[in-house]
C-alpha cells in the first residue's frame, strides 16, 4: 500500500488540529477547578461573617442595656442618698434647735434662781443688826455691791449708826421669799422678803415685821448689786 503526499498532509493536519484542541481545552480545564475553589470559599465565609456581625451586634446591645441599667440604678441611688441626707439635715436642725431652746430656757431659769439667791442672802444680812457690833453689819451691807453703791451705803450706814446705838438695836431675820420682778439684758430686779424680829430699849419683848428689799443685780458685771431699796423699811422708817 503506497502512501501518497495527500495522505501525509491530511495526517499532519489532523495532528495539528488535535494539538490545538488540547491547548484550547487545557485552559478551560484549569479554569474550572479555580471556579470550583472560589465557590466553596465564598459559601463558607459569608455565614461566618454574618455570625460574627450578629455576635458583635448582640454584645454591643447587651453593653448598651447594661450601661442604661447602671445609669438608672446610679440615678436612683443618688436620689435616695439626697433625700436621706436632706431628712437627716432637717432632723439634725430640729434637734439642735430644740437642744438650744432647752439650753436657753435652762440657763434663764438658772440665772433667775441665782439672782433670787443673791437677793435673799443680801436681805437677810442687811436686816440683821446688833448695836454692839455694827462694823460686822456694815461689812455685810456693802458685800457684793458695785463701787458706786458701796460708797452710798457706807455713808448711809454711818448715819444709821447714830440711831441704832442709842436705841440698843438688835434685830434678827429669816428669809421668806425672793422673786425676780424683771430681767432686761441680764440685769435683774428682785424683790426679797424677810421676817424681822426687832428688840430695842422701848420694845425689849421684840417687834415682828416683814421687810421688803428691792435689789438690782447686773449679771454682766459678775452679778454685782447696783441698787438697793428697802433698808429704811427694815428700820421701821417710812
Amino acid at each position: 500500500m503506497s502512501i501518497t503526499d495527500h495522505d501525509i498532509e491530511n495526517a499532519s493536519s489532523d495532528v495539528v488540529d488535535d494539538e490545538n484542541s488540547e491547548v484550547n481545552e487545557k485552559p478551560e480545564a484549569d479554569k474550572k477547578p479555580a471556579k470550583n475553589d472560589e465557590k466553596p470559599g465564598e459559601t463558607t465565609s459569608e455565614p461566618d461573617e454574618a455570625a460574627t456581625v450578629k455576635r458583635k451586634s448582640k454584645t454591643a446591645s447587651d453593653e448598651s442595656r447594661a450601661r442604661v441599667s447602671i445609669s438608672v440604678r446610679t440615678l436612683v441611688m443618688a436620689a435616695v442618698i439626697c433625700i436621706a441626707a436632706s431628712a437627716i439635715g432637717v432632723l439634725a436642725w430640729l434637734y439642735i434647735g430644740a437642744q438650744n431652746k432647752l439650753s436657753a430656757e435652762a440657763r434663764a431659769t438658772s440665772n433667775k434662781k441665782h439672782a433670787e439667791e443673791i437677793a435673799q442672802d443680801y436681805a437677810v444680812h442687811a436686816a440683821e443688826m446688833n448695836f454692839q457690833d455694827l462694823n460686822a453689819w456694815k461689812v455685810q451691807l456693802v458685800k457684793g455691791t458695785s463701787p458706786e453703791l458701796k460708797e452710798k451705803l457706807t455713808k448711809a450706814a454711818g448715819e444709821m449708826e447714830q440711831i441704832l446705838t442709842p436705841l440698843q438695836w438688835v434685830s434678827t431675820a429669816r428669809p421668806l421669799a425672793a422673786k425676780v420682778r424683771s430681767d432686761v439684758g441680764g440685769t435683774y430686779v428682785v424683790d426679797s422678803f424677810v421676817s424681822v424680829l426687832t428688840k430695842t430699849m422701848q420694845a425689849p419683848e421684840g417687834l415682828q415685821s416683814t421687810a421688803t428689799y428691792s435689789l438690782t443685780i447686773d449679771s454682766n458685771k459678775d452679778w454685782q448689786i447696783s441698787d438697793v431699796g428697802g433698808i429704811a423699811a427694815a428700820l421701821g422708817q417710812k
